[in-house]
């Protein structure tokens, strides 16, 4: 069995990532996040091709032992969704060199290290493969406390565009989906006033909607997509 690798499982847009693809059937999912909950519980109990890591994705010193000891036994990775994300919400006079440290680390750096691994393992085995990364609408237009998240999504955006540049010879594509507020744990410390003060700027005056997001990233990993790479498609409830 070929392999997909989705990070930030337990979450609920990881979830319906994974329930998607499992319901393709064609791959298994490989679910990385830094512990199990009652999504990841459900998925293993129902999902013979689901493998669940701990790992929190904030030392992206270990992504390399991650990969070798555990990841690499499991078969041949033909996707990677970069879904996992820590937000830090605060105007940027309040900056906290530390927590934007563990924000890059988690939104930045360990993605790109695990694109790299995963790239490698699609050359290793002569792969064309698809690599989705989570980015956001707060890359593309200005959220009041989200600059330095924004920053990280704007970051991760570069990268993958110039990846599908280097590798798109070897059949390998790189895109990013930029969702609008969805209901999700990271949207969860907003208060209902914010939610809707948020809505009122889309439109369709409302959140967006976390399967929207999902098919779209079972789309860009499938052969249905094949021609699409270095793009970065927003799913925001017609925020931009």
């Amino acid at each position: 069995m070929k392999w997909i690798i989705v990070t930030g499982d337990s979450g609920g847009l990881g979830s319906a990532i994974v329930k998607n693809i499992l319901n393709d059937g064609k791959y298994g999912v490989i679910g990385i996040s830094r512990s199990l909950n009652e999504n990841i519980m459900n998925l293993m109990k129902d999902n013979q091709n689901y493998v669940h890591i701990n790992f929190d994705l904030e030392n992206s010193l270990e992504i390399r032992e991650l990969y070798k000891n555990k990841i690499k036994t499991l078969g041949e990775i033909v996707g990677l969704v970069n879904n996992s994300a820590m937000a830090y919400d605060d105007i940027i006079t309040n900056a906290n060199v530390n927590r934007i440290e563990k924000m890059f680390s988690i939104n930045v750096y360990s993605p790109m290290i695990l694109t790299k691994y995963v790239i490698r393992d699609m050359l290793l085995h002569n792969n064309k493969g698809s690599i989705v990364h989570i980015s956001s609408v707060s890359a593309h237009t200005g959220y009041k406390g989200l600059s330095m998240y924004a920053a990280t999504k704007g970051a991760l955006e570069a990268f993958s565009k110039n990846v599908a540049r280097e590798w798109g010879v070897k059949g390998i594509r790189s895109n990013c989906v930029a969702p609008g507020f969805m209901e999700t744990t990271i949207s969860s410390s907003l208060t209902n006033e914010q939610r809707q003060k948020i809505y009122q700027r889309t439109s369709l005056k409302m959140a967006t909607d976390i399967e929207s997001v999902a098919s779209m990233v079972v789309f860009l990993l499938s052969e249905e997509a094949k021609s699409i790479t270095g793009s970065i498609i927003n799913i925001d409830s017609g925020t931009i």
